[in-house]
């Protein structure tokens, strides 16, 4: 392939991860899709509604991401979350932090895109701030902590440290069938738990579901099959196109906040390349502004107090901090980490449902308190 040939190609796929990402953002906005949303419904109003959304999302990116992977148009082994090493002390701890901080932040990284679609200033303040910490995470004063403390912890496997991996290997099976088989019966669980919730089968509750979790999919199949390049014309190695892990990703709104604001910071630099998660956030945006538009439900909201403010600034930093160091946040390691079966992504899950319920009992706490 000439280098012609790579310049458009890298183009078209930053077109379809765009598109793609519009699709999240107004299906996201129109659904109220929302993981502390769920966490919180449940906690507060024994509601479970939008948990059976979430996990039909789950369960349609699972079956979606061993559907491609078993017709040869991905390698679960070339993404990004495939590691023989499982960092399970950075999974409960950045895991704890996300979800505490997404409660005090009024939301997830993606949630806080979707607000500012809808005209929110205090999720863009959030986005900021989540977006500086994350990138001091990952190359800055916090990335020395996390490397010398919590990354330490890990446990070494010989094969990949996911679920088709381990049943693969204790079967004598390939890891794409048993992924592809635990998939199917994990997806179609979920999917049908979704589904026999009274009042969940709703057009909006079933377009959150399948939508986001099809979306999922759609972006694996972008990174994973169409901007795949077996050897590249210049570094004559594997290649995927645009991302900024060199490997194969989905969904993920954390890092991504930091390239993005490293890309606008620096744009004038030509070392500095869109690359799929820059144009994700901008997706998502957009997505959400136009169906809030749309919908007349767009509003400019700003902070009420100084308690408001310190809330938000304190949950951005936990944020930015805890998505890094679990390698992802409610989308990266909730949808897409986990539609790869990752154990990793299944720690950091748990991790941060734990952290959003003591967030959410800390602030009934306060609020009992106060009166």
């Amino acid at each position: 392939m000439e280098i012609s040939a790579v310049a458009t190609l890298t183009t078209q796929v930053l077109w379809a991860g765009f598109i793609i990402s519009v699709a999240f953002g107004a299906i996201t906005q129109r659904t109220h899709f929302c993981t502390m949303g769920a966490v919180s419904d449940i906690v507060t109003m024994g509601d479970w509604t939008r948990m059976r959304m979430w996990g039909m999302a789950i369960g349609v990116a699972m079956i979606g991401f061993f559907g491609l992977a078993s017709a040869g148009l991905i390698d679960p082994s070339k993404t990004l979350y495939a590691s023989n090493r499982l960092l399970w002390l950075s999974g409960l701890v950045g895991g704890v932090l996300f979800g505490f901080g997404m409660v005090l932040a009024s939301g997830c990284g993606s949630k806080t895109l979707v607000r500012i679609g809808g005209g929110s200033l205090k999720a863009l303040v959030v986005f900021i701030v989540m977006g500086v910490t994350a990138f001091a995470t990952l190359k800055g004063i916090t990335a020395v902590l996390r490397v010398a403390t919590v990354d330490r912890a890990a446990i070494e496997f010989t094969t990949t440290a996911a679920l088709p991996n381990w049943l693969g290997s204790a079967m004598g099976i390939s890891p794409v069938i048993a992924g592809l088989g635990l998939a199917l019966v994990m997806g179609l669980g979920l999917i049908a738990w979704a589904l026999s919730g009274a009042g969940f089968r709703s057009f909006d509750n079933v377009l959150g579901g399948l939508g986001i979790g099809a979306v999922v999919t759609a972006m694996w199949w972008v990174s994973g099959h169409l901007g795949h390049l077996a050897e590249h014309p210049e570094t004559l190695e594997q290649t995927f196109l645009a991302t900024n892990s060199g490997r194969a990703e989905a969904f993920s709104f954390v890092a991504p906040f930091a390239y993005t604001l490293d890309w606008l910071m620096f744009f004038s630099d030509k070392s500095k390349l869109l690359t799929l998660g820059i144009v994700s956030v901008f997706g998502v945006v957009t997505g959400s502004a136009m169906v809030s538009l749309w919908s007349r439900s767009f509003r400019w909201e700003g902070f009420r107090d100084a308690k408001d403010t310190a809330n938000h600034l304190i949950g951005a930093t936990l944020m930015g901090v805890g998505g890094v160091v679990a390698m992802g946040c409610t989308v990266g390691q909730g949808l897409s980490g986990i539609s790869t079966l990752s154990a990793m992504s299944f720690i950091v899950i748990a991790s941060i449902v734990t952290g959003a319920t003591a967030g959410l009992r800390f602030q009934i706490w306060r609020l009992e308190r106060a009166n």
